[in-house]
């Protein structure tokens, strides 16, 4: 369980995190919704250590995350996977060398850089990207691929790392209606199929009912509901979003229930023996 308790962050006198505490039981898909500004990136920055607290106590299966150091905190962030919404890929390599820097932190790091991988990390990267609809892509350079693809990419590269927990922050802001719906398929299926927590920050209030189990609606830095998609009503939504009035867009959003299509692009692993000789051959 990822457990935070009273958990503060302040930039000078703005108090973007503002005493937060909640449990996610292991296992289970999140969606935070908010307007921009409301403390949802900088919620699942300070869990990922990418900023550190003001104050409060962050625990996973009651290990101090606060207290890791050193190797120990390179290992939770390799346990505590984070997807950006700018994909935080490196556009002049090929596909699988964007998904094998998700092995980094279990090889040594100055193969890494030489791009010298060994063939099992080779073949679970394409494994990865075989369930993410990618595998044709693997030598193709990853900055010719759609906005799309390329969270798909960082979907990939994230899965490489054995993670038990993936932070995904606005994953779909940028993305059309069609590949917002594959990245979010894509991200929810892995947590059906493999047990990952997933914890996801969006805008769009229809996303979130869709795809979660449960929806976090943060505000001014605080939390100003939680609970159960079926239960997030019109007036939490105008308290989340700070909005008055009848707005017919929003009554839509709420209203909309139904699960999004069970059509998914991640489909079983490659067999072992046909991953490693797709990939016997080193990159470019």
């Amino acid at each position: 369980m990822l457990a935070v308790r009273d958990l503060e962050k302040t930039f000078g006198a703005v108090r973007a995190v503002d005493a937060v505490t909640l449990n996610i039981p292991e296992g289970q898909m999140v969606g935070i919704i908010g307007r921009s500004g409301a403390g949802k990136s900088t919620l699942l920055r300070l869990v990922n250590r990418l900023l550190e607290p003001s104050n409060g106590r962050i625990a996973f299966n009651d290990e101090d995350v606060g207290s890791l150091r050193g190797q120990a905190l390179r290992d939770w962030r390799t346990r505590c996977a984070m997807i950006f919404q700018q994909f935080n890929l490196i556009d002049r390599l090929d596909v699988i060398t964007n998904v094998l820097v998700g092995r980094v932190n279990h090889r040594r790091t100055l193969p890494t850089l030489f791009k010298n991988f060994r063939t099992e990390d080779r073949a679970l990267a394409i494994r990865a990207l075989e369930r993410l609809d990618l595998a044709d892509a693997a030598l193709q350079r990853t900055g010719t691929l759609s906005g799309g693809q390329q969270q798909r990419v960082a979907i990939a590269r994230a899965l490489v790392q054995g993670p038990r927990i993936v932070l995904a922050d606005e994953p779909i802001a940028s993305l059309d209606p069609r590949n917002a719906a594959r990245v979010m398929e894509a991200l929810r299926t892995i947590n059906r199929q493999d047990g990952i927590t997933v914890v996801c920050n969006l805008h769009q209030v229809e996303s979130a009912k869709s795809y979660c189990d449960r929806i976090i609606g943060m505000a001014r830095g605080r939390i100003v509901f939680d609970g159960t998609p079926q239960s997030l009503t019109l007036d939490d939504v105008r308290e989340i979003y700070g909005v008055e009035g009848d707005d017919e867009e929003l009554r839509d959003a709420v209203s909309s229930v139904e699960p999004a299509s069970a059509a998914s692009p991640i489909t079983a692993p490659l067999p072992a023996a046909a991953a490693v000789a797709a990939v016997s051959a080193p990159a470019n």
